[in-house]
């Protein structure tokens, strides 16, 4: 990864490649985003764990990553995108899709794309570094860590259903993650309202 290039890093599986082990629970806590028959985006997907899990869910999956080693053997599960999504253009213009997923991957100038990209009704699930990280591991650049409240604000134009930023992993003799990291989380959609509807977002 060169210095202008934008940190990716699976803390929960820090010793395999980017997008291997199981799925973010954050996105397994969201059932409801990942609807069979909907399109979803795995944005910066690495080697596919959650693409593979969303078409397994009978979602119609686009993968994009730079990596056209890690995007192999996604080829005939789903649509495969290889880009440099921070050097060249956008690859999907003018695309939205009912789920759009970023796990552990920030590039700044990409979040208002990320936003546009959820379709009318769809979600935005979003998980990675943030701040604090610097002092107990990688990432440690601040190019590459959401400030407080900074996924919050990106998603001001969505309907937020569930917001974390914090440390996890951090209680003394109790159940954690792996590798303990301070991380910060959304779950959003494009609400579609309608005059004395409310929608039941479930939170469990």
């Amino acid at each position: 990864m060169t210095e202008k290039k934008a940190v990716v890093i699976n803390a929960a599986a820090a010793a395999g490649p980017h997008g291997s082990g199981a799925p973010s629970p954050w996105l397994l806590r969201w059932t409801q985003a990942m609807a069979a028959g909907k399109s979803a985006l795995d944005l910066a997907c690495g080697a596919g764990r959650h693409a593979r899990l969303l078409a397994a869910r009978g979602m119609q999956v686009t993968a994009v990553d730079r990596d056209m080693q890690a995007l192999a053997g996604l080829r005939g599960l789903c649509e495969v995108v290889q880009a440099d999504i921070e050097a060249g253009p956008w690859p999907l213009p003018g695309r939205q899709f009912d789920l759009v997923l970023v796990s552990n991957y920030l590039w700044r100038p990409l979040l208002p794309t990320i936003c546009a990209s959820v379709a009318p009704g769809g979600w935005l699930i979003y998980e990675t570094f943030a701040a604090g990280q610097q002092t107990i591991g990688r990432p440690s650049r601040a190019e590459f860590l959401l400030e407080p409240g900074e996924l919050l604000k990106a998603c001001e134009d969505l309907r937020v259903v569930a917001f974390e930023d914090g440390y996890e992993g951090g209680n003394e003799g109790g159940s954690g993650p792996v590798n303990p990291r301070y991380v910060q989380r959304v779950a959003a959609l494009r609400a579609t309202p309608m005059t004395g509807v409310y929608q039941r977002y479930l939170l469990d």
